[in-house]
């Protein structure tokens, strides 16, 4: 059972809490009272108070000292939750909604109306130039803290027309030879996130100054503060890095051969 309280997790040095314990009493949504099908995600439940001794985190505090598979629990578990307490009425009729029994989507008790839990695609793409990588710092980020372009999918695009839209729109750049690389789930709060490589094509580098307010081409060794290690845009970078590495020590071989 994970123990919310707001958007935070209650935590022991095991990890995620799984014991109610004295003080918690006041519980206002728990997962195993909603129908059958709903027990195959984690269990959870939220409470309004806790003694002050307790510890709770927010979710990536807990991906990042409890790595990857509890994140992934306790995000699935804070999407539904979340989901269900912003989620109340139809946005057809206004009727008032309830979990439907036969699997994880909402029902209107007026309309017959069946909504299911948002998941919002998102891209995250790393740009490639002459062996540097395409870095930049989002005004949201901490004051130092420099990673790869990312931004959401609009109605009608393709996956790759957003990268290439979201490169432009940033930093006014043609990109080419885009290709898949992996995905990550993103609980904040109920993204997908796609990870891409691509090339640069054309244009120099012009930061619009209201996501972004600097970037530029990074070699490894060039790296400003990045991304934790956990995150696909870390990933991304660390793959970049890989690739570097290897294509130099290959250069070096054919050198002495």
């Amino acid at each position: 059972m994970l123990v919310f309280k707001g958007d935070n997790l209650l935590v022991g040095d095991e990890g995620p809490d799984g014991a109610l314990r004295k003080g918690l009493s006041r519980v206002t949504r728990d997962s195993r009272n909603l129908p059958e099908v709903w027990q195959e995600a984690p269990a959870w439940c939220e409470v309004e108070d806790a003694p002050d001794d307790l510890e709770w985190a927010d979710l990536r505090a807990v991906w990042a000292r409890w790595g990857d598979e509890v994140f992934a629990r306790a995000g699935t578990a804070y999407q539904y939750m979340n989901w269900l307490r912003s989620s109340r009425f139809c946005s057809a009729c206004g009727a008032p909604l309830s979990p439907k029994r036969d699997e994880r989507g909402l029902v209107c008790a007026s309309c017959g109306r069946v909504t299911y839990a948002p998941l919002h695609p998102a891209i995250i793409v790393a740009v490639e130039r002459d062996g540097k990588l395409l870095l930049a710092r989002n005004t949201r980020m901490p004051q130092k803290r420099y990673s790869v372009l990312a931004g959401f999918v609009e109605p009608g695009e393709s996956l790759e027309q957003a990268i290439a839209r979201e490169v432009m729109e940033e930093v006014k750049i043609e990109i080419g030879e885009i290709r898949y690389f992996g995905s990550q789930p993103w609980p904040f709060p109920c993204s997908l996130m796609l990870g891409f490589t691509a090339r640069w094509k054309g244009g120099e580098l012009c930061p619009d100054g209201v996501e972004l307010d600097d970037a530029g081409w990074f070699s490894p060794n060039e790296f400003p503060d990045i991304p934790p290690a956990l995150s696909i845009a870390r990933k991304l970078i660390d793959n970049f890095t890989r690739a570097r590495r290897g294509q130099r020590f290959e250069r070096k071989q054919e050198a002495v051969t």
